[in-house]
């Protein structure tokens, strides 16, 4: 199928929940942006034409993360095809993708922009009220402390966290914006404060100063594998012929985040702790630490730390 011409039509932010809401029944996609961006017929490595010119967009998997090879697949296409603008959207990341696949992508001539597809997507009210917001992807560093006196303590600092924002964003806001009004936009990883008086003039105010400024709470649990998400599933052929349900425990491949230490701003107290309480581990050995950020939007994000003790 011919590919269409950037400029014959562009996708609204409510097209794309209908293209995502259609990929989850399995149904056909309308022909005046449907054409395949991999050789193999996979529905979910899906590209149309995006809003911003010649910018494509590429839907991820429903039920699986988007990964490294993934990621790959699509850069490899872009440099073939020419393209150089990309949106990826899904409902999950793999942790640890960002923003090392960024900077690659960057490298090679792409601008990669990731954006997860909100819940709210399947939600007729809030697809009616326009409260569907596709979010930026975050990204947390972290180190470990280790203590040079007891080689089986450490301590967790948070070094970094920011998001991955849409260059132009702030241009596409204040176009947008009436006069007398104000907003507030992401732009350039700072949170800005944009208004526009009766006469046209636009003003920004700076409303992050530090990276610090985004994060509202943050927490570590300093052994995450040691607890694996278990679930019944019932056994396939239990509950006929009057017989009682059967259940059998699997493995979801996932582990639960236990909260062992956390920080928190208060209203009487905005000031954040970055570098956790000395926790001690009883034997030797190779641990995998998770890092929890949540930030003032109320999004939360994760990464994954190795450390070795003893």
């Amino acid at each position: 199928m011919p590919r269409p011409h950037k400029d014959a039509y562009e996708v609204s932010d409510a097209e794309k929940r209908d293209l995502i809401e259609l990929i989850q029944q399995s149904k056909p996609l309308p022909e005046k942006y449907r054409f395949v961006l991999f050789e193999d017929k996979r529905e979910v490595e899906l590209v149309w034409n995006g809003k911003n010119a010649n910018r494509l967009v590429v839907v991820g998997p429903i039920n699986l993360p988007v990964g490294r090879v993934f990621v790959e697949e699509i850069i490899t296409e872009m440099r073939k095809r020419g393209a150089t603008r990309v949106d990826v959207l899904a409902f999950e990341f793999e942790m640890g993708l960002f923003p090392a696949v960024l900077e690659e992508a960057r490298q090679k001539g792409i601008d990669l922009i990731p954006k997860y597809i909100p819940a709210e997507v399947f939600d007729k009210r809030a697809v009616d009220k326009g409260q569907v917001v596709f979010h930026d992807v975050s990204f947390v560093e972290a180190t470990p402390r280790y203590d040079k006196k007891n080689k089986l303590r450490l301590k967790i600092e948070l070094t970094d966290f920011s998001v991955y924002y849409t260059q132009g964003a702030a241009e596409a806001a204040i176009a947008n914006l009436k006069e007398g009004k104000n907003g507030v936009i992401c732009d350039s990883g700072k949170l800005v404060k944009i208004s526009k008086d009766k006469d046209g003039v636009v003003k920004r105010e700076v409303l992050t100063k530090r990276w610090t400024d985004w994060v509202d709470y943050w927490a570590v649990d300093f052994d995450y594998q040691s607890r694996k998400e278990i679930i019944k599933v019932a056994v396939e052929g239990s509950g006929q012929d009057g017989k009682p349900l059967e259940y059998e425990e699997r493995w979801t491949g996932s582990y639960i985040f236990e909260n062992e230490w956390q920080s928190f701003r208060t209203r009487r107290n905005r000031e954040l702790e970055l570098i956790t309480a000395e926790h001690s581990y009883q034997v030797p050995g190779r641990y995998t630490v998770a890092v929890k950020v949540i930030d003032i939007f109320g999004n939360d994000t994760m990464t994954l730390l190795p450390v070795s003790v003893g």
